[in-house]
């Protein structure tokens, strides 16, 4: 391993915030991160880092050597993208990483079509519903729902995700039909839940045209989409699910949407986030085959809930 190497080993390190954390992006074992930080530390005859058992901080030659290793990290990134450009045929590899639900239910089948038509490409995707570092974990593309709050990345729409308010016939049989959206402070509810998220309020406007939220009285909490739809699914607990994640329940009659002439506030739309606008040329074959399979003006998950153009619009 050379000097280049090691400064970028020693970045992803910083970036992390830990050696364990960086060898698992890597899948290599802790103490050959430090060892060749060790190196590292030799080569360049200054301590880059003081260590402690459970963490460590920069020393000031450490500092001055991210911020070189940064540079370093973007010359050599845009090199590759400026060289792969001049390949005809599409090549190298492309990571991705998304939600599980996205990824199965949305990426899978693109992938397996992009490969068949550039046989040279090779894919690496992890589904992880945390955010990720794209930059820091050399990721090429993520998909996500929301906007990142990174401003240095860019962030281009992919398809709208209106909400809906589900239960099944059983649900609705034990509490009966609610007739407004106060009604459903009564009812139990599943909410998505996360370290950092909560989803517990329907937001929708009123008939003045005033933005309001309706509390959920939340009996069960999960941070997976299609736990939640299960919850929904045994009868114990109405939902606010995304439509992305409805197949054929609506439309085989499994889930009823309740309160359809309530005028939804829209839900965050799924975007495509990278790290540069010139994109390599298998990134951005690889993104226009996603965008025309969702579909460009109606997402394909919207195909399969019956008048779904006129629910929830008021």
């Amino acid at each position: 391993m050379d000097t280049t190497s090691r400064l970028l080993m020693l970045l992803e390190v910083v970036e992390q915030g830990s050696f364990a954390k960086a060898a698992e992006a890597r899948n290599v074992d802790r103490s050959v991160m430090s060892k060749q930080i060790g190196r590292l530390e030799d080569e360049l005859g200054v301590r880059l880092l003081n260590r402690s058992t459970r963490s460590f901080s920069l020393t000031a030659a450490g500092a001055e050597m991210i911020k070189q290793a940064t540079e370093l990290r973007k010359v050599l990134s845009e090199t590759l993208r400026m060289a792969e450009n001049y390949h005809q045929e599409p090549r190298g590899l492309l990571k991705i990483t998304a939600s599980a639900i996205i990824g199965q239910r949305y990426l899978q089948p693109v992938i397996n079509d992009f490969q068949k038509r550039f046989p040279q490409v090779e894919v690496e995707m992890r589904l992880d519903d945390r955010l990720v570092d794209i930059v820091s974990e050399g990721f090429d593309l993520a998909f996500r729902v929301g906007k990142p709050k990174d401003s240095s990345l860019i962030a281009r729409p992919i398809a709208r995700n209106r909400w809906l308010i589900l239960a099944t016939s059983e649900f609705i049989e034990t509490y009966g039909l609610p007739k407004n959206i106060e009604d459903l402070s009564d009812f139990p509810a599943a909410s998505y839940a996360n370290s950092q998220v909560r989803v517990d309020r329907i937001s929708y406007i009123d008939e003045d045209g005033r933005d309001c939220e309706q509390k959920m009285r939340s009996i069960f909490r999960a941070n997976d989409g299609e736990v939640l739809k299960m919850k929904i699914l045994s009868g114990t607990a109405y939902g606010l699910l995304p439509s992305f994640l409805i197949k054929d329940e609506v439309k085989d009659g499994t889930l009823v949407p309740l309160l359809t002439d309530l005028k939804m506030v829209e839900s965050n739309p799924m975007y495509a986030v990278y790290p540069h606008r010139d994109l390599p040329v298998r990134t951005r074959l690889f993104l226009d085959a996603v965008r025309e399979f969702i579909g460009k003006d109606k997402p394909i998950w919207e195909e399969a809930i019956p008048n779904f153009d006129n629910l929830y619009k008021g």
